[in-house]
């Protein structure tokens, strides 16, 4: 028998590697060359324990379990990716528009720059406010 096809049946019924696992190697990896330049014991007592941890998770039988905490962080990590849109694409607006808070309810109203001072109304609570454009 291969030494691939003895893998592949050791590893039948576990869970493997996934997003979240490669995340803790990286995290690894850095922390054990942090251990290397500072000789500093913490950095290598925490990669190696996450090391541990990384393969526990990769052998584990409980899919559910390790699928669910995948699943938790790649919802994390999709969220920081659309903050980081959002403020990409208000940067963005920044040199056309003005971003005004309506006095009443909070509601951020968009209003095009160099008209002078202009009456807005808040499309959430009707509110008029005159603001400068």
């Amino acid at each position: 028998m291969k030494l691939q096809e003895k893998m592949q049946q050791f590893m039948y019924g576990r869970y493997g590697n996934d997003q979240l696992s490669r995340v803790y190697l990286g995290i690894t990896l850095v922390l054990l060359v942090l251990s290397l330049l500072t000789r500093w014991t913490i950095f290598y007592i925490a990669g190696m324990a996450l090391l541990i941890y990384c393969y526990y998770r990769m052998f584990s039988r409980n899919i559910a379990k390790m699928s669910a905490q995948n699943q938790k962080y790649l919802n994390w990590r999709y969220g920081l990716a659309v903050k980081r849109q959002k403020a990409k694409t208000h940067m963005e607006q920044c040199k056309i528009y003005h971003f005004y808070k309506c006095p009443q309810c909070k509601q951020k109203v968009r209003v095009p720059k160099g008209h002078g001072k202009i009456c807005i109304t808040c499309p959430k609570c009707r509110m008029e406010f005159v603001r400068r454009s």
